[in-house]
């Protein structure tokens, strides 16, 4: 089994651990992480097979806009989804804007992404939860 790989862009706050990344681990799906634009970027172009992109809308280096058309010149049809403040319109480039950070939203929305790879993944977990224990 192939799980998908997202790179979470997040804003870094001292002595805590990215939020998104750890509700995409617990759905079992690969996570790299960035805590800047700049960063994202790097990490874009040393690791291009991942399969989309969860930012922060308001990051401090690059506005959303200006970093979503960054990553699409890497990889065109990379999907790319902003969380952000409701009435946030500033990242037209952006394939899904989700306001505000609602963890079952954002796991649908990758879901829909790969809809087979995440099959797979609920029925192992599905299979692994039926074993018997020994």
């Amino acid at each position: 089994m192939v799980r998908p790989c997202f790179l979470v862009v997040d804003r870094e706050f001292p002595g805590s651990i990215s939020t998104r990344k750890l509700v995409l681990e617990t759905a079992k799906f690969n996570v790299l992480t960035a805590y800047s634009g700049r960063e994202a970027l790097e990490m874009m172009r040393r690791f291009p097979a991942i399969d989309g992109v969860v930012m922060d809308g308001e990051l401090h280096d690059l506005p959303a806009e200006q970093l979503t058309q960054e990553l699409k010149k890497v990889e065109p049809k990379l999907p790319v989804i902003v969380i952000c403040a409701p009435g946030f319109v500033d990242c037209p480039s952006a394939d899904v804007l989700l306001e505000s950070f609602q963890p079952a939203k954002l796991l649908e929305t990758l879901r829909k992404l790969k809809p087979r790879e995440s099959a797979e993944i609920e029925k192992h977990d599905e299979d692994i939860s039926t074993e018997p224990l020994n």
